[in-house]
């Protein structure tokens, strides 16, 4: 019963150019080039457990025992004394305008119940430890990730013409690294999509949450369409800004005030010249201008054109929000908020998702 489904999903003409079938792309010994295995797409699941794995690792026994070396406070927040009323309350997302009738049935004013709800939202803050150590762990990665990338695309001949990506097209064949450079930024990201439910909690919540989704998507319609080589162009602007997002993160939280400001001038360059020019003028320019010149279109590519537009749209959001932190920090004299997304978000009444930028409490200057 399933045949028909799958067989009309995979359809040869929503994936595959004109005149060409999944037998011609199909990876084998007597084929001239290694084509990309759509099966492949799986490995990334499995593989993220690891990096979840992997990053406790990483966090426990290495990035906490070097924020503790900086000073950086690790204690729980003061908690608030045990009320099941009013625990059954704030979990249900508090409600001020019901706040008389819940004073009135604890036996307690209004004003003692806004403390305690006050209390309770500090209580589920994450330290700043643990959001150091997100942070640390994240621009390991984005540096790691962007060395190997550099490393591995500094000879392939798309970095330096990107007309190579399209010409040949879907003839090209797939390295051995460039497979590994695939399988892990995927990897990492379906890690990110799954250990966000339990990160430090955001304001921009769903927005990078479709950010990994749509990530996710591209790189497994870009792999299973032999679209690695612009796939991999994509992955090579993205992570050299957010080296930058999470190294002013960290710094901030561990009071290097200076340095912070000085990551954070970096991070201003870094992301305008990539996410801002680079991505739309060079890589969206070609696949949108230079492509349907050198290739034949076909439905699935106008999917991942699309994907490709949705993530322009969520980096000039963060942009806004990165220029408006810019303009308070020319006031301010220091850099004075989250990089990309407002503060954290630890209480129910806090869950909607917004732009606004908030105050961070380190002020240290180092």
């Amino acid at each position: 019963m399933l045949r028909p489904l799958l067989d009309a999903f995979w359809s040869e003409n929503v994936w595959l150019p004109p005149n060409e079938t999944w037998a011609d792309l199909t990876p084998g010994p007597d084929k001239e080039v290694a084509y990309t295995n759509h099966r492949h797409v799986l490995f990334p699941i499995p593989m993220a457990l690891v990096f979840i794995a992997l990053r406790f690792l990483m966090e426990n026994y290495v990035f906490a025992p070097f924020g503790r070396s900086l000073g950086i406070k690790e204690g729980r927040n003061k908690k608030c004394p045990s009320n099941p009323k009013l625990e059954t309350a704030y979990r249900a997302a508090p409600n001020t305008k019901k706040l008389a009738a819940l004073a009135k049935k604890v036996d307690m004013t209004e004003r003692q119940v806004e403390r305690w709800w006050r209390l309770r939202r500090s209580q589920d803050k994450p330290t700043t430890l643990v959001k150091f150590c997100e942070n640390a762990w994240k621009c390991t990665f984005y540096v790691c990730n962007f060395v190997f990338g550099i490393l591995i695309l500094w000879d392939k001949p798309w970095l330096w013409d990107i007309d190579q990506a399209y010409i040949g097209y879907p003839h090209q064949g797939v390295t051995n690294d460039i497979w590994w450079y695939y399988m892990v930024s995927s990897a990492f990201y379906w890690s990110l999509t799954l250990s966000q439910f339990w990160d430090v909690r955001r304001k921009d919540f769903w927005q990078m949450f479709v950010h990994h989704l749509a990530t996710i998507a591209l790189l497994s319609f870009s792999w299973v369409c032999n679209l690695h080589r612009i796939g991999t162009l994509v992955l090579l602007v993205h992570d050299c800004a957010d080296i930058f997002v999470e190294a002013v993160k960290a710094t901030k939280y561990a009071n290097y005030q200076r340095t912070c400001d000085t990551l954070f001038l970096g991070l201003i360059f870094t992301w305008i010249t990539t996410r801002i020019v680079i991505y739309p003028y060079y890589i969206i320019w070609s696949t949108t201008i230079r492509a349907p010149m050198l290739l034949p279109m076909f439905p699935a590519y106008y999917i991942f054109n699309s994907l490709l537009c949705l993530l322009l749209a969520l980096h000039i959001v963060w942009t806004w929000l990165i220029l408006q932190i810019a303009y308070k920090a020319i006031y301010a004299g220091k850099m004075d908020g989250d990089i990309r997304s407002s503060s954290e978000m630890s209480d129910s009444s806090n869950r909607s998702s917004n732009g606004t930028p908030a105050r961070a409490n380190n002020k240290k200057d180092t």
